[in-house]
């Protein structure tokens, strides 16, 4: 029987200087996942930086776009064509600034909010919303702060660090516990507080 194949999409911005902003909690995520299944990403393809592998019986996608955040989609858009998944098999990981700070929330399906990475992919695929995403809090942006910079930041204060680690953990077990149990399962250990 073939394996079924499933596609994790973490988003950020590739490059240095966006390392560890809150942008990149997408990025941060795939590489927790990354170090955990032993499975460097060894390949770049479609806009991204991927490596294909075998978890619980399934082949998986794990993907950082290399196409900046606001082209996130093109990158999607590929890796759904080559693979030919159905969307329910694609999740997708990012930053948050409607949520608290290490807070987490998992969707089956929905909009883009105001996040121009989400609105990428839904503008490539056809605006088709059902596709399972976990949205990673980051904080909502201080008073005077410009909204770019703020997602473009680092976390000032240790322990705002400290808590975002361990956030990128519980997002990548919550990754395993959909690959295993399915979307539903995944939002009732997952949101809460």
């Amino acid at each position: 029987m073939e394996k079924e194949t499933f596609i994790v999409v973490g988003l950020g911005n590739p490059g240095a200087q966006y390392a560890r902003t809150r942008h990149n909690a997408g990025f941060e995520t795939i590489e927790v996942l990354v170090k955990r299944w032993n499975t460097p990403l060894n390949r770049r393809k479609f806009n991204g930086e991927l490596v294909e592998t075998i978890y619980n019986g399934h082949r998986v996608v794990l993907c950082q776009p290399q196409t900046f955040m606001n082209a996130s989609g093109e990158c999607v858009q590929e890796l759904l064509q080559w693979y030919k998944v159905s969307l329910d098999h694609l999740m997708v990981i990012y930053d948050d600034i409607d949520l608290p700070l290490a807070r987490l929330r998992v969707r089956k399906s929905g909009s883009a909010g105001t996040h121009n990475g989400m609105r990428s992919i839904l503008a490539c695929i056809g605006n088709q919303q059902g596709f399972p995403r976990i949205r990673v809090g980051v904080g909502a942006k201080p008073q005077g702060w410009d909204l770019a910079d703020w997602v473009l930041s680092t976390y000032r204060i240790r322990e705002e660090r400290e808590d975002m680690e361990k956030t990128f953990v519980r997002a990548a077990d919550c990754v395993e516990d959909w690959l295993k149990n399915g979307i539903e399962h995944a939002m009732q250990q997952y949101n809460t507080k």
